[in-house]
């Protein structure tokens, strides 16, 4: 099931996803907000799960957090 709904968006924003329709990266514009929204979820997800993480096993040591940094590139 869908929801018609109206948003309102920064202009810059909505060129986006118009470009991203001319070029063929999405259907339609509201197939490129609906995946833009599944990401956000997804990423929501995540973010949730790494909290219960931390709150059951306690943070990483900052040592390991600079390793990973360093070696994802994020340095």
């Amino acid at each position: 099931m869908t929801a018609k709904i109206a948003v309102s968006l920064p202009d810059r924003q909505v060129a986006a996803a118009r470009r991203a329709v001319a070029e063929g990266r999405a259907t339609s514009v509201s197939a490129y907000i609906a995946e833009a929204l599944r990401r956000r979820e997804h990423e929501d997800t995540l973010v949730a799960l790494l909290d219960e993480m931390d709150a059951q096993h306690g943070a990483p040591p900052a040592a390991d957090v600079t390793w990973a940094r360093r070696v994802l590139g994020l340095t």
